[in-house]
């Protein structure tokens, strides 16, 4: 399946990005890119998206790889539905594999790119996170306002 290509490449510039920032930055230094809106900083993550905290790292590792199956099972049963969708979950699938494969190897997932809009710092993210975002952002848009993928959703369930 030719999608499954964006998911590897995610996959790769997620992970060497990641190698990249952990070689060469100072843990939490922030290094200016573009004015002070944006930077990298260096950091580790050992909990959800946006900082949220859980117990047990266990419960991270599970249920990234239950999503990564789902994802893929579903991605195999659409192989032959529009590009869009299998192009959104290719990049779903590919973010997941990248954050699962730092919690598989360091129990932590590394962060390193922040934005600063009217001094509020959103939180630091990766290529990883990126990947899902906009990969989530496609389905909900090919979900909810795409006609003909609504129209065939009408169809099958008539």
């Amino acid at each position: 399946m030719k999608v499954l290509i964006l998911s590897f490449l995610v996959i790769l510039f997620d992970q060497v990005s990641k190698i990249l920032v952990r070689l060469s930055l100072q843990y939490s230094k922030p290094y200016r890119l573009i004015g002070n809106w944006l930077r990298f900083r260096y950091i580790e993550n050992d909990g959800m998206a946006m900082g949220l905290k859980v117990e047990s790292q266990y419960f991270f590792i599970f249920f990234a790889f239950l999503t990564t199956i789902i994802i893929f099972v579903y991605l195999m049963r659409l192989r032959n539905e529009s590009i869009q969708l299998r192009i959104a979950l290719a990049l779903i699938l590919g973010g997941a594999i990248g954050n699962l494969i730092d919690r598989l190897l360091y129990r932590k997932v590394v962060d390193f790119i922040e934005v600063v809009i009217s001094s509020k710092t959103w939180p630091i993210f990766n290529v990883a996170d990126i990947a899902v975002f906009i990969g989530m952002g496609m389905l909900i848009y090919l979900v909810f306002f795409n006609k003909t993928l609504i129209r065939k959703n009408n169809e099958l369930q008539q």
